[in-house]
């Protein structure tokens, strides 16, 4: 699960490397403000190369979205800045729901990316049955005796199999 807040690159140079040298240095992004900030202190780490082309050998905390080899995403000094806002549990449902791969962090605004998944979100559970027992005890009002002949399971199966999806104690309603 990817942590924004530690996020780091390992910025190398393209010449270096097709000279057999992977020299290059861990860059904490928390330590810049915005990929301009970002870039200077690459130029200032391979000054001796006068038109570098950097080379982002790894990075930790990162989704792929956001990265590649040779390119960071205009957007990832706004996204880290819109997620550590999160509270943790939410930050977690956040990435979960990202994952799923229905959002791109790249070309949407954050902002709107944000409002989207609180609409989405439905909340941490135990399980899907566990939710199935809230809707139920939500949305309709059942007698004693037809909540004790209800088949939450099944209920739960329906549910998940059209609206909501569950991942690592989450659930989603989809979009």
């Amino acid at each position: 699960m990817e942590n924004l807040s530690e996020a780091r690159i390992y910025v190398g140079t393209y010449a270096k490397y097709n000279n057999g040298s992977i020299y290059g240095k861990w860059l904490d992004l928390s330590d810049y403000s915005d990929k301009e900030e970002f870039y200077e202190a690459c130029h200032e780490l391979h000054g001796d190369e006068p038109d570098a082309e950097f080379m982002f050998q790894d990075w930790e905390n990162i989704p792929s979205s956001l990265i590649g080899e040779s390119w960071l995403s205009d957007n990832l000094f706004e996204v880290i800045e819109a997620v550590s806002e999160l509270d943790e549990n939410e930050r977690e449902a956040f990435y979960i729901w990202l994952n799923d791969g229905n959002r791109d962090m790249d070309t949407e605004d954050i902002n709107g990316l944000i409002d989207s998944f609180r609409d989405d979100y439905q909340g941490n559970y135990k399980d899907e049955e566990d939710y199935a027992y809230e809707i139920i005890e939500q949305c309709y009002d059942l007698s004693e005796f037809a909540l004790s002949y209800f088949d939450y399971e099944k209920f739960a199966r329906d549910l998940f199999m059209t609206d909501y999806w569950f991942e690592d104690g989450h659930v989603f309603h989809r979009a």
